[in-house]
This record gives C-alpha cells, sequence and structure tokens, in this order.
C-alpha cells in the first residue's frame, strides 16, 4: 500500500508540472486517483499492477476525455484534453499534441487508429513526433491522410508511415487485439468521409469504443452482435462512448452528431434488457468526449451520473476483463 501511494504521489507530481497545477488542485485529484484505485475492481490506478501480471486482460488509458470546446484549464480549475484512449499501452485511439503526457513513461505505442479526421481527433505531426509508424483510418478519406503525413513527414524530417485503409466490418488483428470498424454517426467537411466508431476485442472481451457520434448507428449495432434484431448476435463487455452535450442539453443542434448522457443512459438500458452487454460486476460505462460548455465539474458528475454511467478523467486507466469461462 505504502508502495501504491508513492507511487501515485510521483505520477501527480509529473502532471502538477506539465499542468501548472495550483496545490489545491494537486491534492484534490491524487485523492481522487487513490479513492478510484481502492474501490472499483475495474477502475484501477495505473500503477496498482504491473502489465505483465494481467496481460491476458484488455487495459484501457484515458489520454484525454475531452471535446473539442477544451482548450487548457478553465476558469473552474478542471482540464480536459482532448479524447484519447492507449489500449493495452500498444495502440493508441485518436492523439493531439495535448494528450502526449498522459503517455505512461518508458512507453513507445507506434500503432494508431483514426476514429475521424477533425482536428481534435487526428494531427499527423504528433503521431509522427510520438513516433507512429502505422495509421489506420477509413478507406474514405485515406487518400486525403496520405498526402497530410507525407507533408508532415517531409516537414519534420521523420519517416513516412504506413497507412492503411480499413472498411466497415472488416476485423483486423493488431498488437494482440481484435479491431472491428464500426460507422459512426457523425459528419466532417469531407462529405464522402465516413466516420468510425470501434469493436475492440481480446480473449473474449468486447469493448465498444463511440466517439464521436449521435448514438450507435443500426448498422454498428448489427456487426457488435448488440441489436436483438439478429438472434445469433454477441453481447459486449465493456462500452467508452461519448456524452458531449451533457446531462441538460438534451435539446440541442448537436443532436445529429453527438449524443448526450439520455442517449448513452437509454443505450445502455435497452442493451442490458435485451442481454446484450454483459459486463463484469461493478463495472462501470465510461463517459468520455464530454464538452466544456455543457458539462460540469468531475465532481458535480460524479455526484449526478445515474449508475452505471462514469464520467472518465485524464490519466484514468481501466482494465476490461476476460469473461469466465
Amino acid at each position: 500500500m505504502i508502495f501504491l501511494l508513492k507511487r501515485v504521489y510521483l505520477w501527480h507530481l509529473k502532471l502538477l508540472k506539465f499542468n501548472h497545477m495550483d496545490r489545491r488542485s494537486f491534492l484534490k485529484v491524487s485523492a481522487a486517483s487513490l479513492a478510484a484505485a481502492g474501490v472499483e475492481s475495474a477502475a484501477v490506478n495505473v500503477f496498482a499492477k504491473s502489465p505483465e501480471s494481467v496481460t491476458e486482460d484488455m487495459r484501457v488509458i484515458f489520454l484525454g476525455t475531452g471535446a473539442a470546446d477544451w482548450k487548457g484549464r478553465d476558469s473552474r480549475g478542471e482540464l480536459r484534453r482532448l479524447s484519447s484512449i492507449l489500449v493495452d499501452r500498444k495502440v493508441f485511439v485518436d492523439l493531439t499534441a495535448g494528450n502526449i503526457e498522459m503517455i505512461p513513461p518508458g512507453i513507445k505505442p507506434d500503432v494508431i487508429f483514426y476514429t475521424h479526421s477533425h482536428g481534435d481527433h487526428y494531427d499527423p505531426f504528433t503521431a509522427l513526433k510520438a513516433g507512429v509508424r502505422k495509421v489506420y483510418l477509413s478507406n474514405t478519406w485515406f487518400d486525403v491522410a496520405q498526402r497530410d503525413f507525407k507533408a508532415a513527414s517531409k516537414e519534420l524530417g521523420l519517416a513516412m508511415p504506413e497507412i492503411v485503409p480499413v472498411f466497415i466490418g472488416q476485423p483486423l488483428q493488431v498488437a494482440g487485439l481484435k479491431v472491428t470498424p464500426l460507422p459512426a454517426d457523425h459528419a466532417t467537411s469531407n462529405m464522402f468521409e465516413q466516420a468510425l466508431i470501434y469493436l475492440i476485442e481480446k480473449n473474449g472481451a468486447r469493448v465498444l469504443y463511440a466517439t464521436d457520434t449521435a448514438g450507435i448507428p443500426a448498422v454498428a449495432a448489427r456487426l457488435a452482435g448488440i441489436d436483438a434484431h439478429v438472434p445469433s448476435g454477441k453481447p459486449i463487455t465493456g462500452l467508452i462512448m461519448e456524452a458531449t452535450m451533457g446531462l441538460e442539453h438534451h435539446v440541442d443542434f448537436r443532436i445529429y452528431t453527438h449524443s448526450s448522457v439520455g442517449d448513452v443512459e437509454r443505450t445502455v438500458k435497452v442493451l442490458q434488457k435485451t442481454g446484450r452487454y454483459v459486463p463484469q460486476d461493478g463495472q462501470h460505462v465510461y463517459l468520455t468526449h464530454l464538452a466544456r460548455t455543457l458539462n460540469g465539474t468531475q465532481s458535480e458528475l460524479d455526484a449526478a451520473l445515474p449508475a452505471p454511467l462514469c464520467a472518465a478523467y485524464d490519466g484514468l486507466e481501466v482494465i476490461f476483463k476476460s469473461p469466465k469461462l
């Protein structure tokens, strides 16, 4: 326990240095992390276990949990970096400059999956600086990404990574993970681009990472096996879903491209009712891509969110355990 306390303290001391956090905020964040580490079986502190001890399970680190309107620490003292995750310390899903400081020391992932081309998710310069060598993204904007990465590689003097087009419903085996691209309900300025969400699987764990999207589209639900119209479907065991619009903004113009807390709650209730969401006991549904202007503080969200919903925060690491056979 003393070892754990020391590691948590050192980790947050690093955050204090990076983010110019005041002492009061530093102590608050450190205390919150310790509480999270000791309570939930699914949500753990980054240093609670070594990666080698749980290689059969899927580990997800939230490198950022904010939507595009986050530009650093706000007047409330809150800070969310732009949404990004690191899976099994090997694979990024989306990455921008602010996420780099959240990568655990000594970890050098070289693979990235992109959900779409919006600047709060996609940044070739940051990917190259992070050491990414292989890039997966929708075939619908493959040519755009090729051009962007070629220009960034030339400017930085770094090697051009391999750009791999992915296709909806066609799974890939990458770094011990099975990753299936699914269609999102989200638009970019390129009307031919299909934004993606991802089903990520490992040893029976099936985690749906759904941002950015206005709910779960029908095709995505069927391909993931969670639409009860299809009797031969298969439940997911974990859900990470965006809640850009928060708790009190159901009537909002973003409804065509983003989700609210209410949208996520209804989705979870349907999945539970139809037996298509079967998590480990005590596991949360994790909310991400939280807009600064449409969501409360972390403590306000913690107090207000209905179970099993939980607002993820930057630096949170979650273990999605393999189901017991």
